[in-house]
């Protein structure tokens, strides 16, 4: 039996219902910048002041400068947050999936149990009209059984008489 009404527009809704992606925001309060002169952090290249002829001096080695801490620091916390977003929205949507197949399930299960109800209703009617008919059941077998006996009678009935017949015919040629 197919879910009807309330129950087929339920089944319909859920399945037809495209699921909207979910709006999840996080936001990061960042502190000002604070910028610093490239100037500052490189040393400038000094020419030697050392004029010996021939005689090369060495010049203190100089590391690049070293990005802006905080700018790092914002945009990895942009980068996770885009990540966890991401992560909690299929999370949600997975859930929401689930959810609606459960919704379906039930239904599904609705109407089997409908099902089995007219077939365990079906089956004991069936069962009811057994037992009345029970009775001429019985009667056949019986007229069955008494038509197997006459037929066994008749077969030797008609032996017999074909060996009376055979006799007879005997005695007559005498």
């Amino acid at each position: 039996m197919a879910a009807t009404g309330d129950e087929a527009a339920a089944m319909e809704s859920i399945s037809k219902a495209p699921v909207p992606p979910t709006d999840l925001t996080l936001t990061l309060t960042a502190e000002p910048e604070h910028k610093t002169d490239a100037t500052e952090n490189q040393k400038a290249k000094r020419p030697s002041n050392n004029n010996d002829g021939g005689v090369e001096t060495a010049e203190e080695a100089t590391e690049p400068a070293e990005p802006d801490i905080n700018e790092l620091c914002r945009d990895m916390f942009d980068k996770m947050s885009v990540f966890l977003q991401g992560e909690l929205t299929a999370t949600c949507e997975d859930y929401k999936l689930l959810e609606n197949m459960n919704k379906l399930t039930s239904l599904k299960y609705m109407e089997m149990k409908d099902i089995s109800i007219n077939i365990s209703r079906n089956l004991q009617d069936l069962n009811q009209k057994y037992a009345s008919l029970q009775p001429y059941l019985d009667q056949i077998n019986q007229i069955e059984e008494q038509v197997t006996a006459l037929e066994q009678a008749a077969y030797k009935l008609d032996t017999y008489s074909k060996k009376l017949e055979a006799k007879f015919k005997k005695l007559e040629k005498r």
